[in-house]
């Protein structure tokens, strides 16, 4: 079920609900920007520049830019594991900018006054209106549309796909309308696009219940495998352009583009088969 703009927005800051400095923070910079057009996400996964993942706490893909909210747990709460992460959406942002917010202050042993927090953090929402200002004038921003998001139509109309647009769709029949298919819903984990030795593949990078694939921390490696260790049959396509099942942060069921990805008979074994990218734009002709 495809969640509202509405709906998106209200999950999005509920998730961080039960860390006080942290909602006042982001709900101080989100209402003061007071920009439709501006995309947020809370708790957002990504891989930064240093190639390691992280949860952020304010990220704007359009921005190029997240934020850490230093709080007094940060400096010891337990990550989660690479597993969990993965089941989860994430966000390829290895030229994004970081910014941190610090609220406690580790060497006094307490949190900053509330008025020192309030002056940082006007001074972050000019910072984030300025830079906007500066990538309308250079015709570099994107605005954010929410509403075509997971449409076809609109990758279709703009002639490609790119990893770094963060493209996905919400079910299999979508991805396959950006290359010619017009039938109704589909949900096999492959599909043949016509005309051509390429295939889409929906894979769940994570194990599940008969596979256990998995994906290299630097996006550019698929290893698929069969749980118990069973023989893989030969496969006539070696060509594949991934959309990978996600389960996102609202719980909402995406596919997303990873890219082209080609077989390594090199690597590839009777129980397993490895995929490299080649490719991360694909032109829609």
């Amino acid at each position: 079920m495809r969640v509202s703009k509405d709906e998106y927005i209200l999950r999005n800051l509920s998730k961080i609900k039960h860390k006080r400095w942290e909602l006042f923070v982001i709900t101080r910079i989100i209402h003061l920007l007071n920009d439709p057009e501006i995309e947020f996400v809370c708790q957002q996964y990504i891989r930064a520049k240093n190639g390691k993942r992280y949860l952020t706490d304010l990220c704007f893909p359009s921005l190029k830019l997240y934020y850490e909210i230093d709080e007094e747990q940060h400096f010891s709460e337990p990550h989660e594991t690479p597993d969990q992460i993965r089941q989860r959406e994430i966000l390829d942002a290895t030229d994004f900018t970081e910014k941190r917010i610090q609220v406690y202050d580790k060497q006094k042993g307490r949190y900053r006054d509330l008025i020192q927090i309030i002056k940082e953090v006007d001074q972050i929402v000019a910072f984030i209106k300025n830079l906007k200002e500066e990538l309308v004038s250079n015709d570099k921003f994107v605005p954010w549309n929410y509403e075509e998001r997971f449409n076809p139509d609109t990758y279709i109309k703009q002639g490609f796909i790119d990893v770094k647009d963060n493209v996905m769709f919400l079910n299999h029949r979508d991805a396959m309308r950006c290359f010619g298919y017009k039938g109704g819903h589909y949900q096999r984990a492959v599909w043949k696009i016509p005309e051509s030795k390429k295939e889409l593949w929906f894979p769940k990078l994570y194990e599940n219940k008969e596979w256990d694939n998995s994906l290299s921390d630097d996006f550019k490696k698929i290893v698929m495998k069969k749980k118990g260790g069973t023989k893989i049959g030969p496969r006539e396509t070696t060509e594949f352009l991934v959309f990978a099942h996600y389960k996102d942060l609202l719980g909402q069921i995406v596919y997303k583009f990873l890219g082209e990805f080609h077989a390594s008979l090199e690597e590839s074994t009777d129980h397993q088969h490895v995929f490299i990218r080649k490719g991360s734009r694909i032109n829609l002709v």
